[in-house]
């Protein structure tokens, strides 16, 4: 289904490591592979320290990437832009911010804010123009025209993401990453948003990579989901596939703890209970980063690094029990434990 649509970004091999203290490099992201499709969103799941937010600015070029590559729009992000090429790549890929309360400048007004993109860019012929933009751009997230003289400071969380949103939007982009865009607010605010973010990519055809930890509400929005366990990708599936059939033991228990309405449901459902703390990223275990929590891990899992393959249709995994070579091995294993 989706090969006959256009890939906006292509992710390959992507790293992205930082030197610690004492000659140690920290893997934040460690070679992590997907593709994100033109008026699609793909959500970036997984826990806090995986990597998400890191693989998401380094996509933006916000950090260099350490290796691989990342393709936009049929360029490489990361290789050597001209200022006029710079200036068209930061026009069409935007971010909004995790935290509506530090990425707004307290000391602007949020005319100004909003319309740093327009000035930069040379959007608004006239100062009159520059103003009908910004109030439209108001209008546009759900807030009033007389909000653009006040400050951040005078609005509420989820005001204030409305203006990021705002923001981002000012430069008419074509790429959206929302880095955990919704965490920091209420639960009954993070709907209103959400359903924003919906709205304006079906009025504009915009694209987003949607990060965050909430699986239910990656699952609200997002067409197709990659899930990231200590700076690898684990498992990427269109989000139907990936919540009714998930293959790596990894999201099967992250899955597993997302509560559901049916009380009943709820009471006799198997939980998966994930062992053991998330290992450091200066030193992930060797063969696959799951198996020191996995309950199925074996010798093979401690040897052998996991192929990054097509276990169905779409739905792409890395774990040895999807592997033909390995399958019958694993197999056995699970019907002796049973």
């Amino acid at each position: 289904m989706k090969q006959n649509k256009e890939k906006l970004l292509e992710v390959k091999d992507l790293k992205k490591h930082f030197n610690v203290s004492g000659n140690r490099t920290l893997k934040a992201v460690d070679g992590i592979t997907f593709d994100i499709y033109k008026g699609e969103t793909f959500g970036l799941v997984g826990e806090s320290g995986c990597g998400k937010s890191t693989a998401g600015r380094t996509i933006m070029r916000l950090y260099d990437a350490t290796d691989g590559a990342v393709t936009f729009q049929g360029a490489d992000v990361h290789g050597k832009k001209s200022k006029k090429e710079l200036h068209s790549f930061t026009r069409n890929m935007q971010m909004i911010f995790q935290d509506p309360y530090a990425s707004l400048n307290p000391r602007m007004t949020v005319k100004d804010i909003i319309a740093e993109g327009i000035d930069i860019h040379g959007l608004a012929k006239t100062k009159k123009e520059r103003t009908e933009m910004v109030q439209d751009l108001l209008k546009t997230v759900g807030l009033n025209q007389e909000h653009a003289n006040r400050y951040p400071h005078e609005f509420s969380g989820g005001q204030r993401q409305r203006i990021g949103i705002a923001r981002a939007l000012a430069v008419d982009p074509a790429f959206i990453v929302a880095d955990e865009a919704i965490s920091a607010l209420d639960v009954s605010i993070q709907a209103q948003v959400v359903n924003l973010l919906k709205k304006l990519q079906k009025e504009r055809g915009l694209t987003y990579l949607f990060i965050a930890h909430d699986l239910s509400m990656v699952k609200y929005i997002s067409d197709r989901v990659g899930v990231m366990y200590l700076g690898a990708m684990a498992e990427v599936a269109s989000s139907d596939a990936l919540y009714h059939n998930p293959l790596h033991p990894y999201t099967q228990a992250l899955l597993s703890a997302i509560p559901i309405a049916d009380p009943e449901e709820e009471r006799t459902r198997e939980r998966i209970v994930i062992k053991g703390d998330v290992p450091s990223p200066v030193d992930p275990p060797s063969g696959c980063r799951f198996r020191t929590r996995c309950p199925f891990a074996t010798d093979i899992c401690k040897e052998l690094t996991p192929v990054w393959q097509e276990a169905e249709p779409e739905h792409w995994v890395a774990c040895h029990m999807h592997d033909d070579r390995y399958k019958d091995h694993f197999d056995t294993l699970i019907k002796t434990n049973e």
